[in-house]
């Protein structure tokens, strides 16, 4: 019996039409566009205005079905990774299960913030694999604009609103999800959090007031982690496949600082060329941010038929993964 590999067969993206530039941002907080830059790499970022996530991950879905080639009603199951729902419940994944019309599919959200994506396709690899389902959608998609502190200068300048979509189905040929690896430190979780809103401080006029359902970040602490994390993920997924660095064709790494992104590239020994960078146009979209990443290095032709890549993420929880994949 042929050996299974999970494989991408389709892609979608989307992000709102709104711009938020960074002389917006000079016009709203005590910040400057040279600040910005760089301590960043982002210039601007995109933002809902009545959008909802589910509206940001349908369109991503029906374009990732399209060009899959996939009916909706054939959908095994919908995987949906986002720290900003539309509501606590029901899920997201149902929310859009109705809007395409995906009668058939299982559906459940997973939150692993910014490593979300690469959580969801891990998941995904596995319900492969083991023969359970043939067609699943995995979208990541945040809108992070809703818990945003705009009065926060050392945060609000980070962040933006997005989505991306697969489509992941089996194949018999050498190419797909070759490895996956996942990590996660809950040590950390006072470093990067949202701190009320949930059973542990229910929404409250003093909780309203003290502004605690915004995100909070203990910025120089995170980074410090980020990078040594991101790099542990992509050696362990390198070393999973039986992959070395140098074979690595395209690298993306989660999009949340460009002196990060940067560093992990060193600390692998991956030449900046290979690395794909969108964080100057969308910010940092969390669990979005590698999915999006991913189709537009398709797109480009960054990432074409036998091309290795490999993706890495961090976030909160502290979580952190990788995922190599040959195309």
């Amino acid at each position: 019996m042929r050996k299974v590999y999970a494989q991408i067969s389709g892609l979608g993206m989307y992000v709102p039409a709104r711009v938020l530039t960074n002389a917006d941002l000079e016009r709203m907080v005590d910040t400057s566009d040279a600040w910005i830059t760089q301590r960043t790499g982002i210039k601007e970022r995109r933002l809902v205005e009545k959008e909802t996530l589910t509206d940001l991950a349908t369109i991503a879905s029906k374009q990732a079905l399209e060009n899959a080639k996939v009916r909706s009603e054939d959908l095994d199951l919908i995987i949906v990774s986002t720290t900003t729902p539309d509501m606590q419940f029901p899920s997201t994944s149902c929310l859009v299960q109705k809007e395409i019309g995906a009668k058939n599919a299982a559906c459940f959200d997973l939150a692993a913030a910014c490593t979300g994506f690469i959580y969801a396709l891990g998941v995904a690899n596995q319900f492969i694999l083991s023969g359970t389902y043939k067609n699943i959608l995995v979208i990541a998609g945040e809108v992070l604009s809703s818990i945003t502190d705009w009065k926060d200068r050392s945060t609000c300048v980070l962040f933006g609103d997005g989505a991306g979509a697969v489509v992941i189905q089996p194949t018999t040929e050498k190419r797909g999800i070759i490895s996956v690896y996942l990590g996660a430190d809950g040590n950390f979780a006072d470093f990067l959090k949202v701190p009320a809103g949930g059973s542990r401080l229910p929404a409250s006029k003093e909780t309203v007031e003290k502004r605690q359902h915004f995100l909070k970040m203990k910025g120089n602490e995170t980074f410090k982690i980020a990078v040594r994390a991101m790099g542990e993920a992509a050696e362990k997924a390198l070393s999973l496949a039986g992959v070395s660095a140098e074979e690595v064709d395209c690298l993306i790494p989660h999009q949340a600082n460009i002196r990060i992104i940067h560093s992990v590239a060193k600390r692998l020994g991956i030449s900046e060329d290979k690395v794909f960078v969108n964080i100057d146009r969308y910010g940092n979209m969390s669990s979005a941010s590698v999915a999006v990443a991913l189709y537009e290095a398709v797109e480009q032709g960054r990432i074409r038929e036998g091309t290795i890549a490999a993706l890495i993420a961090f976030g909160s929880g502290f979580t952190w993964g990788g995922c190599v994949i040959r195309w």
